[in-house]
């Protein structure tokens, strides 16, 4: 039996276009990291997932107060 991919698609609420993975670089306390989430092609947000948020973002926030 195959199986479906159910990957969601989100759009944007301002533009209404629909958002493609591009590498991000983000910025918390002085230091900068890249990582690739859905933006917005037209007006450029992003869109943070709670699993991002909670699980990557919140590693190194821990490691960048702990030095």
């Amino acid at each position: 039996m195959a199986k479906m991919n159910e990957e969601k698609t989100w759009k944007c609420g301002k533009c209404n276009e629909e958002l493609k993975k591009k590498k991000t670089l983000f910025e918390y306390m002085g230091h900068k990291f890249s990582h690739e989430v859905p933006t917005c092609p037209k007006c450029g947000k992003v869109f943070i997932s709670k699993e991002l948020a909670e699980g990557r973002m919140a590693e190194v926030e821990e490691q960048l107060e702990d030095k």
